[in-house]
């Protein structure tokens, strides 16, 4: 089975690795200092499936590239679900610089040579 992962195409694995760190961090609130256990599992679990994930994305992708998208990504996301589900609240002045987070990713990702597409 890890043979069969670590054979998948790097983004595909970057992918999972963000989806499984943004479901980590939403449910760090949840977990109320590590005393629920179930939050605790899902947090646990999620942040040892998105490190793992992007180990084998750095396989092909250079690592300052990768955690750039993982880091830009992760934090919109975070903060979307954030401001959705847990009712906070975001500023002209955050959402501007979530903008430019976001912006850069996309740059990295459509211009940057040192991404393979």
């Amino acid at each position: 089975m890890f043979k069969l992962i670590a054979a998948m195409p790097p983004m595909m694995a970057l992918s999972i690795a963000i989806v499984c760190e943004v479901i980590a961090t939403s449910m760090l609130p949840r977990t109320q200092q590590f005393t629920q256990f179930v939050p605790t599992l899902i947090t646990l679990s999620g942040y040892a499936v998105a490190f793992f994930m992007l180990s084998v994305t750095v396989k092909a992708v250079p690592i300052g590239i990768a955690y750039a998208i993982w880091c830009g990504a992760g934090i919109v996301l975070v903060a979307m679900i954030s401001w959705l589900w847990h009712g906070q609240q975001l500023d002209l002045p955050a959402v501007i610089g979530m903008l430019l987070i976001l912006s850069g990713t996309v740059v990295i990702n459509v211009f940057s040579s040192s991404v393979s597409h």
